[in-house]
């Protein structure tokens, strides 16, 4: 199953995103990684790392970030691990761990996972 990480700046927010996805996809391997290591606002290098680790198989993994540095350092960690099927999201940070975490639970792909993550970036909340 394809395991996903949640990278933000704050470790309140990443840990709020993977406990909704929870209420829905209870058994997809989803982790944090938010805040500094000391818990103040900041993204962790290390975190974003352990999360990967933590939640990676061969059906790879999706990281979702919310902005600026989340997506700088996740892609200085990815820069370290090319051999392993990683892969990050372009979308909203709480509509796509929804929408991907459901996918995952019902055996999509990583593929088929991101192609469905473009839509959710392109939705309207109001129309």
């Amino acid at each position: 199953m394809v395991g996903f990480v949640i990278v933000s700046h704050s470790e309140t927010l990443a840990k709020g995103v993977v406990e909704l996805t929870k209420m829905m996809a209870d058994d997809v391997p989803i982790r944090a990684a938010g805040g500094l290591d000391d818990g103040s606002f900041g993204t962790s290098f290390e975190k974003i790392s352990n999360a990967i680790e933590e939640v990676y198989s061969d059906d790879g993994v999706i990281v979702l970030m919310d902005m600026g540095s989340a997506v700088m350092t996740t892609e200085m960690v990815l820069e370290l691990m090319p051999e392993r099927k990683i892969v990050m999201a372009d979308c909203p940070l709480v509509e796509g761990a929804v929408a991907a975490t459901v996918s995952a639970m019902v055996g999509r792909s990583l593929d088929e996972i991101m192609n469905e993550l473009s839509d959710v970036r392109e939705q309207k909340k109001l129309q």
